[in-house]
């Protein structure tokens, strides 16, 4: 039996970032939620994990099934539709600490006691924060104190070559020899786009956004059955998160990249493979272009701390 209580600390925020990627459509009806994907993807143990996926059984969003585990339930959408959301919490210490270092308020190093007084947060919570930070390489622990930021990302120049990078591989992925996209893919790919167009672009959480366009990408790619060409594009993601948080404030560019999206599924799924890599190659050449507009807004941090700013 579901547990029906409601849950606390990092379990309720996790129940909330699990529902908010629900509602968005980036863990689609029916997607299995394994807890230990889950507990990666969210930078968590195992034990808040089960305690969110009860509480939201409770509510009818996920289904617990009998030996197999924790389902997004069909009708996810429409149950989470018209509630809200728990405060940010956690989440929200995780996007003002991206924003302090790409505005060039966090040091290049700085203490675990620091990072607590600055943000008020337990040892605890303050070490989820910094694992999911470190698993997503724009931070590591220095041994004896402290941690350090990476530089790799902090720049619009960075970002434009992990772009460049993407289009150099992704569209030679789809010309590999046996390159089979499941039907069931397809589908479940088409669904999130759909979703997003339907105005979840406008609703969905910075996250949301985010795992959105990596699992259409790494989905498109790994059906390569080269595993060399979904290493590398997984790797890139993984590194050049921080940045894109600040792009995604502009949300107009994912109304094309949805549109792309399903064009690309649609040539795919007719076997076109030569076309799906040309509007493939094209599709991450409009999102150069789109950073480039962005290029004052992705700047701002760099020019420092406001004179506002207290030490």
């Amino acid at each position: 039996m579901p547990d029906a209580s409601p849950p606390r600390g990092t379990a309720a925020e996790l129940a909330a970032s699990i529902a908010g990627d629900i509602a968005s459509g980036a863990l689609p009806p029916g997607q299995h939620l394994a807890a230990q994907p889950l507990a990666d993807r969210y930078g968590v143990s195992r034990f808040p994990v089960a305690q969110a996926l009860r509480h939201l059984a409770s509510q009818g969003v996920v289904v617990a099934e009998p030996r197999r585990g924790f389902f997004v339930a069909a009708d996810a959408v429409a149950r989470l539709a018209g509630t809200t959301p728990p405060p940010a919490g956690l989440s929200a210490t995780y996007f003002a600490i991206a924003e302090d270092r790409l505005s060039g308020r966090l040091p290049d190093s700085i203490s675990e006691a620091a990072m607590r007084e600055r943000y008020g947060l337990s040892k605890g919570a303050l070490a989820q924060l910094l694992d999911r930070i470190a698993a997503e390489g724009w931070a590591e622990r220095r041994p004896g104190y402290g941690w350090r930021f990476s530089s790799v990302l902090t720049t619009p120049d960075a970002m434009g070559q992990t772009y460049r990078l993407r289009q150099a591989i992704e569209p030679a992925s789809l010309m590999e020899p046996g390159y089979h996209l499941e039907p069931a893919t397809v589908t479940r790919l088409r669904l999130v786009e759909q979703h997003m167009l339907a105005g979840g672009i406008e609703t969905a959480s910075a996250d949301a956004l985010y795992e959105r366009g990596v699992r259409f990408h790494e989905a498109i790619v790994g059906a390569s059955g080269n595993p060399f060409f979904l290493e590398a594009l997984q790797r890139v993601n993984r590194i050049r998160r921080l940045l894109v948080y600040r792009s995604l404030v502009d949300r107009r560019r994912f109304w094309r990249q949805a549109e792309e999206h399903l064009a690309i599924l649609d040539l795919l799924q007719q076997k076109r493979q030569a076309e799906a890599a040309a509007l493939l190659r094209e599709h991450l050449g409009h999102v150069v272009e789109s950073l480039e507009a962005m290029r004052p807004l992705m700047e701002q941090g760099n020019r420092g701390p406001e004179p506002t700013d207290t030490p």
